[in-house]
Order: C-alpha cells, then sequence, then structure tokens
C-alpha cells in the first residue's frame, strides 16, 4: 500500500496536494492540515471505471408511500421534545458540549430508561468499563440490560454491534475512534470524517440508532470537519454555565422535528433532572424587585419561556464607556442604545451599558428588544418596574415596535404565571383579552418613557 501527504481542510474536508494559507473549496483561512492518506489500487481503478456502475432506477415522487414513522422514547421527556418526539430507528443524533457539561451523564441515563423496552449498546473510546460502571453507581443506575463495551477501533466496534444486533447505539465519542485504513491519528479530519460515515452507513443500513458524542473546539464549534453536521440527522448542543446547575440542550438541526428547541435539565447529585416549567425557574426572585429588571416573554422554539433581563446603567469613568451583555447579542446592544437616543432623547454617550440574562439562557431573537430598552431606560431612570409586567416585542432603526411570531402563546404563558400587564407591539394585539389582565399596545419607542413613569 503506497501513502502520500495531502492537506485537508479542517472545515469542508477538502483534500489538496500543497498547503495553502486559504482552502480553495470553502474559503476558510489557516485550515489546511497536513495528513498521510493511503492510495490503493482499488481506489484508482473505481475512479477510472466509474461510468460503467450500473445506475439505479429512477421513481416517481408520486408513487413513494411514505411509512408511518415510529419512535422511540428516550425516557428524558426534554430530550424527546428537542429530538421532535423521540429517536427514529435508523437515524444519527450529534450531541456536542463543553467537557464535564453532562453529556454521557445524559445518555447514560436514557440507556438505561430505553434498556426496558430496547437493546442497548454503549461504546466508550475515552473511559474503561469500571468508569463507567462507578458513574452508574452514582446515578443510582443497576445497568442489567446495558452492553458495554470499551473500544475505539472501528471495525472490533462494527463487529461487536453485528454481534449483539442494538437497537440504540452509544459512541463516546466519535473523536476518538480510528480506522485501520487510515494511518492519521484519532481525531484527525480524515478519522473523524470516515468513521463518522462508516457509523452512518451501519445505522441506514440495520435501523439501528446511533448517538454520536462529540468535542466542541475552544470557540464553542463541534471539533473536526464541517462535514460532520451534514452527514448526521440532528445536531444536539448541550450549553450551560459551570457555576449553575442548569443546563440546556439546544437543536440546532433535525430533520425529523422543529430546529431551535429546546429542554431544561438541573444538574443534581443524582444526575441531570428534567425541568417541567423552566419559565418558573428562570423568573424566581429571592429579593425585592429593583429598577433595571423585566421579565421578557420568549420563545425557544416552539416552547414559550418568560425569562428575567436585568440591566445596570452608571457613570462611566473612562473616555470610551463599557458595552457588555451575558446571553444577548452584543450588536444588538449597540443598535438599540443609538435607537433610544435618536427618537427617545436617552443619552447615554457617557454611560457604561451591562445588560445580562438572568439563569445562563442565551436569548437572539428580536423580540427581546423592548426588554432590553426597558431594563436601560429603567435602570438610567432609577425606576422600578412592577413585578407583574411582562414585555416583547422588536425595534426597527426608525423606532417602530415591530410585531413578532407567536405573540398570542408569549401573552398565554405570561399570563399562566401571573402576570397581569404585558406591553406588546400593536400589532400582536389579540381581540379579547382574559380577566384580570391589562395589556399595553406599544407602536414606537417613544411610548416607553412616559409609560415607565405611569407604571413606576
Amino acid at each position: 500500500m503506497a501513502t502520500k501527504s495531502v492537506y485537508l481542510c479542517s472545515q469542508c474536508a477538502g483534500q489538496f496536494p500543497k498547503w495553502a494559507g486559504q482552502c480553495q473549496d470553502c474559503g476558510a483561512w489557516n485550515t489546511l492540515t497536513e495528513s498521510t492518506a493511503p492510495v490503493t489500487a482499488k481506489t484508482a481503478i473505481s475512479k477510472r471505471f466509474t461510468e460503467f456502475i450500473e445506475p439505479k432506477a429512477a421513481q416517481k415522487l408520486s408513487s413513494i408511500q411514505p411509512s408511518k414513522t415510529f419512535r422511540i422514547a428516550s425516557g428524558q421527556g426534554e430530550l424527546d421534545r428537542v429530538l421532535g418526539g423521540g429517536l427514529v430507528p435508523g437515524s444519527v443524533v450529534l450531541i456536542g458540549g463543553d467537557p464535564g457539561i453532562g453529556k454521557s451523564t445524559l445518555l447514560l441515563q436514557a440507556l438505561s430508561s430505553m434498556s426496558e423496552s430496547v437493546s442497548v449498546l454503549y461504546i466508550s473510546g475515552e473511559e474503561s468499563v469500571e468508569q463507567i460502571a462507578l458513574r452508574a453507581e452514582r446515578l443510582g443506575i443497576s445497568g442489567d440490560n446495558i452492553e458495554i463495551v470499551a473500544d475505539n477501533m472501528l471495525e472490533r466496534t462494527l463487529n461487536s454491534c453485528q454481534q449483539i444486533h442494538p437497537q440504540v447505539l452509544v459512541i463516546d465519542s466519535i473523536q476518538t475512534f480510528y480506522s485501520d485504513s487510515f494511518t492519521s491519528s484519532p481525531g484527525s479530519v480524515t478519522q473523524v470524517r470516515e468513521t463518522a460515515a462508516a457509523f452512518v452507513r451501519f445505522a441506514k443500513q440495520t435501523g439501528c440508532v446511533v448517538m454520536l458524542i462529540g468535542h466542541v473546539t475552544k470557540e464553542g464549534a463541534l471539533a473536526g470537519p464541517r462535514i460532520l453536521e451534514h452527514m448526521v440527522d440532528a445536531v444536539l448542543y448541550f450549553e450551560g454555565d459551570r457555576s449553575s446547575s442548569f443546563r440546556l440542550i439546544r437543536g440546532i438541526k433535525n430533520r425529523f422535528g422543529a430546529v431551535n428547541e429546546i429542554g431544561v435539565f438541573a444538574m443534581t447529585d443524582q444526575g441531570l433532572k428534567e425541568v417541567s416549567n423552566p419559565s418558573a425557574m428562570f423568573i424566581s426572585r429571592q429579593c425585592k424587585f429593583s429598577a433595571g429588571s423585566v421579565v421578557l416573554a420568549a420563545m425557544e422554539g416552539t416552547r414559550p419561556l418568560l425569562v428575567e433581563v436585568q440591566a445596570l446603567v452608571d457613570k462611566s469613568p473612562l473616555a470610551n464607556p463599557r458595552r457588555l451583555t451575558v446571553g444577548l447579542e452584543p450588536s444588538r446592544l449597540a443598535m438599540i442604545l443609538a435607537v433610544l437616543h435618536r427618537h427617545s432623547g436617552c443619552s447615554l454617550f457617557d454611560q457604561d451599558v451591562f445588560v445580562n440574562v438572568i439563569g445562563g439562557v442565551r436569548i437572539v431573537e428580536p423580540a427581546a428588544d423592548l426588554a432590553i430598552a426597558m431594563a436601560i431606560l429603567s435602570s438610567f431612570q432609577n425606576k422600578v418596574l412592577p413585578p407583574g409586567l411582562a414585555v416583547f416585542g422588536e425595534i426597527g432603526l426608525t423606532g417602530e415596535i415591530r410585531p413578532v411570531q407567536r405573540g398570542q402563546e408569549r401573552i398565554k404563558e405570561a399570563a399562566k404565571l401571573g402576570f397581569e400587564q404585558i406591553l406588546i407591539p400593536r400589532a400582536n394585539t389579540v381581540k379579547t383579552a382574559k380577566k384580570n389582565k391589562k395589556i399595553y399596545p406599544l407602536m414606537h419607542i417613544d411610548q416607553i418613557t412616559s409609560l415607565i413613569r405611569e407604571l413606576s
């Protein structure tokens, strides 16, 4: 077997005979790394005689009758919610997250629940079977029906799967596996791509659900080539602050359900526990309500979620005042400050502005604009907003309060948790309001200043 040196792009997995600063396929900079790939006669022959391969017959789309999708319940309601109702046989799910966030714990608990109805197999390339047994003992998992193998060689792993015939397979983690067909080390672009492709083929051919655990880089992206996310059916990110006990699992890609759906867990000494009512958790307050705090009625996927947004505005001793955000986009804060200055006469050029979303939640939707503006003005004017107030709405560059999607569901969630006053865009006004609930429809940002005086 002959070998040659090639350069692989870590973003698109493109191959090049020599190094370059920019990938010619995807345009990424400084992503080419040297790797040794085998070149066999079989590869050359397959390329030479591709034209002689008999093509598959085409079918009319109207003649195909899709079968009803049967889903396997994971036993974790929040995980099933993110997956769209459960695991689809033959699907491949990729779960990424920071080290120690709880990925292995979550899947071990899920396997414990699924093992009562289906056959499961846990293959670890990082830990020994004794380490996994210690974790199971700590979590209170008996593991009578869970098969465990400690191995990271692709060929041996597939042979084990052929003998056990699992219906659910967990690979922990994909970056530790390697194939003897390639001379590069585990975790390289070639090994990650080829081993993942082998597990995808195994899932499609056998109908087994394959759940891959993936490492992340220091930027928070999944390690390995970007093609890894395209190969699988669902990509989930496990998020959370290590100083907090709460964990969020977010669906980034899902071929069998909605994307951007979230599930909420709490990390305890007995593992991860589901949080069925996250809104009550994120808006719980231990002290008296103060200026600069407002409750936002947000949407995460199809779930309405109430979170507390806090702002602190203070005189800056610096020539360039600081603008810092936690859980929000910094560019969004800069835009809102500019709109407040232009259309409401609120000058904050000499003020430090800090905005934070309580509970470690990350909000990216524009419906948070109105809550951010209300919190900033409340802190700047030192006006305390009533605790029974919830807001949502998008702010345009001309100062108008624009409508957002699923306004009715946000209003219902706020009313369910006892919020009697709700600030909304006028276009989201409902025809009938429930008793003991006052809705303030807004059209322009200049209405906020007078409304804060009225409510405080």
